[in-house]
This record gives structure tokens, sequence and C-alpha cells, in this order.
């Protein structure tokens, strides 16, 4: 067994399976995929609709609840408490195994017929408007998170209060506009910082406080652009700032945006790896093609996972303590060996191609089943005979593939076909991943379909608000905004109000969706290229930044770094891009 190239049966391009992976795929028990990485990526985020809540009619008593999927989706849809409830039986659903039809046209003739859920979450307190969420109170409009308490407009987070506009941040407190940060208080505009205290954009700082548009300062207080200041100083220059504007806010962000061209970033986001090839990753080791995620070991081809995962592939979303998942999204909280699935927690074991089921093993083709063993669609089996049908299936699905429109071929190995999800491409995740206009979507079999436009009435454009927070009454919560990017309709609420007041902060000028697409749009993409560092010795390539330090390992103030990497920062960035070793000697 050795490394592999093989062409991608979706998209036709070359990819490589290593041996590491061919002997992950013996150990799990499946055969090696036949799409690449990226196109397996984006088949499982089809199903991943993140951060939009849609109005959609409930079957049981035909009231509108919040919802996953649009009211266009052709799927009934239970309100969440009675989806979880008793009141309706998923059993009712089982059918026996067809042998003379492909398996995964069984699977979605049953998925069709059922009810959906309108939500998944768990331990919400006065919390309607929020999804893929778990234990939260008194949030609006939070996304993929749990623990948190008062928090809005959020996305990808966890044990934090009292906080707004972030994402993919935890154990914040009093924090607003930021990204990738963790264990925060009473900070803004900032990212990849950790341990700070009323910090202001900056970058990648570290036990910090009271510092103002500074990059790469650990240990630091009272610093401006880097530079240190007395404690009266600061506190004037701040001031001199004027940071309740509007104005003054935008031509601060683009002097800061300037000044961190002038300094070096590392080549991966991330801290605490051991042969770690990634972006967003942290305390992991043993990762390879690994996009957000933390506490991992022999993990690859995987995106925007939580913590303490292990020997998993190609897994989208989630994680706490799980292993061998594989080929599987929004899975998590103590699972092991989940393959083709999607939604399915907690304590799930030994599923395969199962979609929302929870705290059930040993399932095969199930929808919707809670605390249940030795299931196929839906039907209950003796150990004995469950392990004998799952095998001949198997074989069937090799033997009699299921064959989508554009011919691709999905025989046992492979995840659901784009056409199982209720959603559309642009309605998902792997929109915000992968950006795809409408006719590049469809031409690769993805559904599209245009945003339903709620019909209200602007009373005020967002271009018309005060400039300075000073100048904003409580009227203000009465207004329906329209936004500057999108020009559709959004609110602002007393409580995000009287956050804006006590912090001195402008109204922003952009709806919520707006301001996380532009938080999101600073994320580098999910696409790896090969570079060398840009340390020339005594300067940067481009001469723009002087090293402070006598000696780089490997080399000297006299020769360029020879080291080479693969990094997710594309070739026309303009950052100065450093190795581990050279940053470390600079900014650590």
């Amino acid at each position: 067994m050795k490394t592999e190239i093989r062409q991608c049966q979706n998209c036709h391009h070359d990819f490589q399976i290593e041996l590491e992976d061919f002997q992950f795929y013996e150990k799990v028990q499946v055969p090696a995929p036949t799409w690449c990485p990226e196109c397996r990526a984006k088949r499982r985020m089809i199903f991943w609709n993140e951060h939009f809540l849609f109005r959609k009619k409930e079957d049981v008593e035909g009231r509108e609840v919040f919802s996953t999927y649009p009211e266009e989706a052709k799927i009934k849809i239970y309100d969440h408490d009675y989806w979880f409830s008793d009141k309706w039986n998923p059993l009712q659903y089982g059918r026996d195994y067809d042998f003379s039809r492909p398996f995964l046209e069984q699977y979605r003739e049953m998925i069709y017929e059922m009810p959906w859920p309108s939500r998944s979450i768990r331990g919400m307190v006065n919390s309607d408007y929020c999804n893929q969420a778990s234990y939260l109170k008194n949030c609006y409009l939070c996304f993929n998170c749990e623990n948190a308490e008062d928090c809005l407009y959020a996305v990808g987070f966890r044990e934090s209060k009292n906080s707004m506009d972030f994402y993919w941040s935890m154990e914040l407190e009093l924090c607003y506009e930021l990204t990738f940060s963790d264990r925060m208080y009473q900070s803004f505009f900032s990212s990849e910082c950790d341990n700070c205290q009323n910090v202001w954009f900056s970058r990648n700082c570290g036990n910090c406080t009271d510092c103002f548009g500074c990059a790469g300062l650990k240990h630091k207080s009272h610093h401006i652009f880097n530079k240190p200041y007395s404690k009266e100083d600061y506190l004037k220059k701040i001031k001199e700032f004027n940071l309740g504007s509007h104005e003054s806010l935008v031509k601060i962000k683009q002097k800061i945006r300037e000044f961190w061209l002038q300094l070096p970033v590392k080549y991966a986001h991330g801290s605490h790896n051991v042969n770690v090839v990634g972006d967003y990753v942290y305390g992991s080791r043993n990762a390879k093609y690994v996009f957000q995620g933390s506490n991992m070991d022999n993990v690859r081809y995987s995106q925007n996972l939580g913590f303490d995962i292990k020997d998993s592939y190609d897994y989208t979303n989630w994680g706490e303590v799980s292993e061998l998942i594989y080929e599987s999204g929004s899975t998590g909280d103590h699972c092991r060996s989940v393959k083709f699935s999607f939604d399915c927690w907690p304590g799930c074991q030994d599923l395969e191609y199962c979609i929302s089921c929870n705290a059930s093993s040993d399932l095969f083709g199930c929808f919707g089943l809670k605390k249940k063993q030795y299931f196929i669609l839906n039907k209950e089996y003796s150990k004995e005979e469950y392990i004998n049908l799952v095998s001949r299936i198997k074989k069937h699905m090799s033997d009699t593939p299921y064959t989508d429109k554009q011919g691709r071929v999905y025989k046992y190995g492979e995840f659901f076909p784009s056409k199982f999800s209720p959603l559309a491409y642009n309605e998902t995740v792997a929109h915000d991943y992968f950006p795809l206009g409408k006719e590049k979507a469809e031409a690769q079999g993805f559904l599209w379909r245009e945003p339903h436009k709620q019909e209200y009435k602007i009373t005020l454009a967002a271009d018309k608000l005060a400039d300075h927070i000073n100048d904003i009454n409580e009227g203000v919560t009465k207004e329906t905004i329209g936004c500057l990017s999108c020009k559709r309709a959004y609110r602002i609420l007393p409580r995000e109000l009287e956050f804006y007041k006590r912090f001195g902060l402008p109204l922003p000028r952009l709806c919520p969706n707006c301001r996380h697409l532009a938080r999101t749009s600073m994320r580098n993409p999910l696409k790896w290229y090969k570079k060398n560092c840009m340390c020339a010795g005594e300067k940067s390539e481009n001469g723009i930044y002087v090293n402070t330090a006598t000696a780089h390992q490997p080399h000297n103030r006299n020769n360029h770094c020879p080291n080479e990497f693969e990094t997710s920062f594309t070739p026309e960035r303009p950052e100065i891009i450093y190795c581990e070793s050279c940053y470390n000697s600079e900014v650590a």
C-alpha cells in the first residue's frame, strides 16, 4: 500500500491518497474515497445551515415556527419540542430493505416522508431565535454555540456572556466584534487574541491590557500601535480617537490595516501544535488539512471542529470528545464510529447513513431515532439479523449503486448526494467556505434558491443614523433600518443600544448577517498553497519590515530563510508571511 493519485469523479481534478489515509480507511473499514477533499467537504456542508433562520409552517398545528429550513423546502417540519417528544413515532415509517433498488434511493424516499426537526437545539432558555445550539439563556441570533448567556449576533462560540457580534471565540465577557479570540474581557474589534482585557483593534496579542491597534504583543499594557505610553498619556490618546463616531471608526480601521501590513504574520493561525498542516488550529497533533479546530489527534480533511477529537477524517462541525468519525457533519458529544451521517448526537456509536438520530447505536440508514439499537431503515432487528443484513446491504450498494443526474456513482463509502439535502447551496455554510454564483452552483448539481424577501417598511436608512453614539436616543429602537450593504431591514434592540451606550460604540450600519459576512471575509480561505518563508535575513523580502532579532534559526541575518510550508494565505495576499521559527524570533 502506497500513496496514489486518483481523479475526483466530481470535479475531475487529481487528488492524492497517502499511505496514512489508506491505513485509516482500513481501520474504519471503508473503501478509499472517489471524490477529492474539497468536493467531499462541499457535499457534507450542503446539509449544514449554520447561521440562517427561516419561517416555515409546522405540519402538526399549521403555525409558523423558526426553522433551519425555508418554506420552499419540500419536507415536513415539526417544532423542536414536538419532534423530540413521544407524540409521534418514527418507527411507523420503518420498512423492509428492497434489494431490487439502490439503498440511497430507498433512504431518500423514507426521509422525505418523515418530519424533520425545526431546529437542532437543547437546553434553551429565552433563546428562540438561535439554532445549532445548547444551553443558551437570553441569547438572540446565536448559532453553532453552547453554554452562553446574554449574547447577540454570534456564531461558533461557547462559555461566553454579555457579548455581541463575534465569531469562533470562547470565554468572552463584555466583548464586541472579536474573531478567533479566547478568554477576553471588555475587548473590541480584535482578532486572534488570548487572555486580554480592554484591548481594542488588536491582532495576535496575549496577556495584554489597555492596548490599542497593536499586533503580536505579549504581556504588555498601555500600548498604541505597538508603542508604549504612560497610563495618563494612553487614556488621553484614546479619547482623541473619538471612538463613539462611526466616521472616526472607519478611518481608524483603515489606519490599523495599513499598520498591520508592516509587520510579519505566521504562516498559519494557531499555537501549541505538533505535526499540523492547517489553519486556525490549536493544541493539536498529527492533523493535516484541518481548518478551525482544537485538541485534535490524527485528524484530516476536516473543518470547524470543537475539542478532543481523535482518529477522524472528513469531519465537518462539532466534536466534543468524539472519535472514529468519518464523512459526517454536525455530529458530536461523546460519539464514536459514526460514518456517512449528519446531526447525530449525543453518545451515538456505530452509526452509518443516519440523520438526526440521538443516543443510539448500531443503526444503518435511519432517521429520527432516539435511544435505539439494531435498526435498518427505521425497522428493528435482532443483533444477528442486523449484522448479517448490513453486510448484505453494503455489498448491494457496491453492486447496485445509486447514480445521480450528473452520472456520479454512489457506492458504499460515499456521503449522501447533495440533492438529499432540503437546503439550497446558498443557504448553507458551503457557500461561505466555497462561494459560487448561481450558474456555477447549478452546473455542479447544487440547488440554488433566491432569498425570500420579507416586506418590511424601512423607516430609516443606515446612512442617516447620527454619526456619534451620544447623539442617538432610545427612539432608534423603534426604527426599521435599511442595511447599507444588502438594503434589508434590521432593528436595534433596547439591550443592544444599552451596550453601545455603555462602551461608547457607534451604531452598526450593516444588518447582523452582513456583519457576520464581514467578519468571516477576513478569515483565510479553505485552500492550501506551498510557500517559502519571506524572511530575507535582515529584512522581509519586500523590505518593509526590519528584523529585530540578531539571528533566526536555521539561518542568520545574512541569509534568506530556507523554510517552506503549506499555508492558506493566497499567493496574492500582501502580508509578510514568516515561518514559525522566524515569526517566534520576532514576536513571541
